[in-house]
């Protein structure tokens, strides 16, 4: 699925490289031999995976805001990269609700200001990283395919999918005729090792276990389609391998996992607590909560089709790999040496065309 070949050398320009997932990507990038230079903002938590990975040691780490067209075209332009990969956003749902118009100018305008910098910078392919919230949800469960309609209720996701709209218009209105293959790549919910945001299951439950207190859980129904962080990065570096080189992967793709990993927030953070050992429990937050979508699944037959790529770890092996993660971290491990050994050995898997069995 992924050719170390295509990727030695490479050029490769990801915006929000600093965060949970970004550093995830340059690790990866690196592990593949491409060359790579950040675009973002300083690490968005304290700590970070950014800075206790060292991730800045082995990528060329440029400070900026997507918010700010001139700074991203100066310095895509001056990095001429092959590959875009464009992560930087305001994820949260949550701090959607308190920071609306912040989160449109990040989420739009600077997914905007990312696709005009590419037009002139010279790189065959643009993977734009969206969100399976983009998705116009009414509640009844289904699989989204890419060409279901967009939309969102709360602010982070309506501004995921007006960022949609814009990507689109920008590929057939100016980035084909120039020669740019642009991808949405539309990934499931993302866990793993080293996540320090607020308002996320998994490090608030990690936060709970290490100061012995029961994790609080405000949807405990909420079905989402969890994966570990490799699987969609695996699936982008894959998009855009062939989008480099072929117009036909230019569009819309779903990186979500099959029905294993559907399960809902509850089953969830009892697993968590039984991978990370006795003493931890979690329960019920019953304050007052915003609005979240009861069920999210994406249909990924066309990423299995067309990139060959499928989540290779079932629910269990997600979890243990994440929260093993966190775990090995507050024993002392080095997170570089423990994000090295996940890599190495998921490409393995990738290679071999098998799933992981543990």
């Amino acid at each position: 699925m992924i050719s170390a070949d295509f990727w030695r050398g490479r050029r490769v320009f990801p915006t929000g490289h600093t965060g949970f997932k970004g550093a995830w990507a340059c690790a990866m990038l690196n592990a593949l031999g491409a060359e790579v230079t950040g675009f973002a903002l300083a690490p968005p938590t304290t700590p970070s995976l950014f800075e206790m990975a060292r991730i800045g040691e082995r990528v060329k780490d440029i400070r900026g805001d997507v918010r700010d067209p001139a700074h991203v075209t100066q310095a895509m332009r001056e990095a001429a990269p092959d590959v875009v990969i464009h992560m930087a956003a305001q994820s949260l749902v949550r701090a959607s609700y308190a920071q609306p118009v912040e989160t449109y100018a990040i989420n739009v305008m600077g997914s905007v200001h990312v696709l005009e910098a590419a037009r002139n910078a010279g790189a065959r392919a643009v993977i734009m990283v969206a969100t399976d919230k983009c998705y116009e949800n009414n509640g009844d469960g289904k699989a989204f395919v890419e060409s279901d309609p967009l939309g969102g209720h709360d602010p982070y996701s309506s501004s995921k999918a007006a960022a949609e709209i814009a990507v689109a218009s920008w590929r057939e209105s100016f980035l084909r005729a120039a020669g740019v293959n642009v991808c949405s790549a539309r990934a499931g919910n993302v866990i793993g090792g080293g996540d320090y945001a607020t308002d996320r299951i998994v490090p608030d439950a990690v936060r709970a276990f290490t100061s012995g207190v029961p994790l609080e859980v405000r949807n405990p129904l909420a079905v989402r389609p969890w994966q570990h962080v490799l699987e969609p990065l695996a699936g982008y570096i894959a998009l855009a391998e062939r989008a480099a080189n072929e117009e036909v992967y230019a569009g819309a793709w779903n990186f979500g996992p099959g029905a294993e990993n559907e399960q809902d927030v509850a089953t969830l953070a009892r697993e968590a607590c039984a991978i990370w050992g006795a003493g931890v429990d979690w329960r019920r937050d019953r304050g007052a909560h915003p609005h979240e979508a009861p069920v999210l699944r994406l249909d990924a037959r066309k990423a299995h089709a067309g990139l060959g790529w499928e989540c290779r770890l079932g629910f269990r092996e997600t979890l243990e790999w994440t929260i093993g993660f966190y775990r090995d971290c507050a024993q002392g491990g080095d997170p570089a040496a423990l994000m090295q050994a996940q890599i190495e050995t998921y490409l393995a898997i990738v290679e071999a065309g098998e799933c992981a069995s543990f």
